[in-house]
C-alpha cells in the first residue's frame, strides 16, 4: 500500500493513526500542501480532488480519509475501529463526523487561504475564526463524552472517533485554542496519546516533519 499525505494533514494523520492500529506497513509519500505539491500534474494523474490523504491499495485508489479507514476496517477487521452493535457504530461515527464534517472544513487549509488571499482577511481575524469554530466544535464532542464517559471515545479500544479526534487537538494546539474547557476530550486524548499507534505516527515523527 502507498500512502499520499503531509505530515500537517489532520486527515493524513486519521489514516497513519488507523493503519498503525491495524499493524498494517505502507509506503510514505509526501505531497507537501503549503508548496503547492498536490497541484502538480504528477499528482493530479493520481488524484482527481487533488487531496491527501490517498491510499493506494493494488489497484484501489481510495480518497476521503473516514472512507479509507472504514475498507481498511473491512479488509482488516482486527483489531475493529467500529463497535459490533448498530447503536455504537452510529455513535462512534456521529462522534468522527462531528470532528470530520462540523470543524475541520471550516479550517482546513483551503479555506484558510481563502479568507487570507481572497476575502484579505487579517492574520488574527483568520486565527480568530479558526479558534472559534474549533472550540465551539469541541464543546459539542465534550458533552457527549461526558454523557457517557469511558478510556476512548466510545468504550475501552480506540475506534474510528479516537483516529479522527487526536489529529483535531494537534491541530487546535497548533493554534491556541482554549482546551481547559473540554477535559473529558483532553482525557481521552492522553488516553490515546499512551498509544504507539498514536505517538508514532503524530506529525513530528513524520519524514516529512519541519
Amino acid at each position: 500500500m502507498e500512502l499520499y499525505n503531509y505530515f500537517r494533514s489532520s486527515a493524513s494523520y486519521r489514516v497513519r493513526i488507523a493503519l498503525a492500529l491495524k499493524g498494517l506497513e505502507y509506503d510514505y509519500k509526501a505531497v507537501h500542501l503549503a508548496r503547492n505539491e498536490h497541484f502538480q500534474e504528477s499528482f493530479a494523474a493520481v488524484s482527481a480532488a487533488r487531496l491527501v490523504p490517498l491510499l493506494r491499495d493494488g489497484d484501489a485508489v481510495l480518497t476521503q480519509s473516514l472512507a479509507i479507514i472504514e475498507y481498511l476496517d473491512e479488509l482488516h477487521p482486527q483489531p475493529p475501529l467500529l463497535p459490533p452493535d448498530p447503536r455504537g457504530r452510529a455513535r462512534v461515527r456521529a462522534l468522527a463526523y462531528d470532528v470530520a464534517c462540523e470543524i475541520h472544513p471550516l479550517n482546513n487549509l483551503r479555506v484558510l487561504r481563502y479568507l487570507t488571499r481572497d476575502l484579505r482577511v487579517g492574520e488574527d481575524d483568520k486565527n480568530r475564526w479558526y479558534r472559534h469554530w474549533v472550540e465551539t466544535g469541541l464543546e459539542a464532542i465534550e458533552r457527549q463524552l461526558a454523557a457517557a464517559p469511558s478510556t476512548y471515545c466510545h468504550g475501552e479500544a480506540p475506534t474510528l472517533a479516537d483516529c479522527v479526534l487526536v489529529p483535531q487537538i494537534f491541530n487546535a494546539r497548533r493554534f491556541d485554542c482554549r482546551l481547559d474547557h473540554v477535559p473529558q476530550v483532553m482525557r481521552v486524548f492522553d488516553a490515546c496519546m499512551k498509544l504507539p499507534a498514536f505517538e508514532g505516527t503524530r506529525p513530528e515523527a513524520c519524514p516529512d516533519a519541519e
